[in-house]
């Protein structure tokens, strides 16, 4: 909604990509991407609706290069971070992981995160 804070989630971490709403408002054409974890759809490029999931599983390592390079170069670089997704944080029974800690991802460098 307008005047509301746009976020989108990439390798389970939110970022606010409000200031590029240009690309990611109402209308803009990675808005598919906002309000869920798009990890897929960043890997492949891909705006369609079965890839806009956070499931890596049988991507190529071209793609999770992509992914990785698109993780550190644009939305780290460009916006802030202002949270998790449940993925990240919490146990497959949905409890509290309190053993979470961000460098524990897969493809996850926390020196470069904070």
């Amino acid at each position: 909604q307008e005047g509301q804070p746009i976020y989108l989630a990439v390798k389970g971490v939110v970022f606010d990509v409000t200031s590029g709403k240009e690309f990611y408002g109402k209308g803009a054409p990675y808005n598919a991407l906002v309000g869920k974890d798009s990890t897929r759809g960043v890997a492949k490029m891909s705006l369609d609706p079965a890839d806009l999931t956070h499931d890596i599983t049988g991507l190529s390592e071209e793609e999770i290069k992509s992914l990785d390079d698109i993780f550190n170069n644009v939305y780290k670089a460009k916006y802030p971070i202002v949270g998790y997704t449940s993925r990240r944080i919490l146990n497959e029974d949905g409890s509290p992981n309190l053993d979470f800690k961000p460098e524990d991802q897969p493809h996850f460098n926390i020196k470069d995160e904070f």
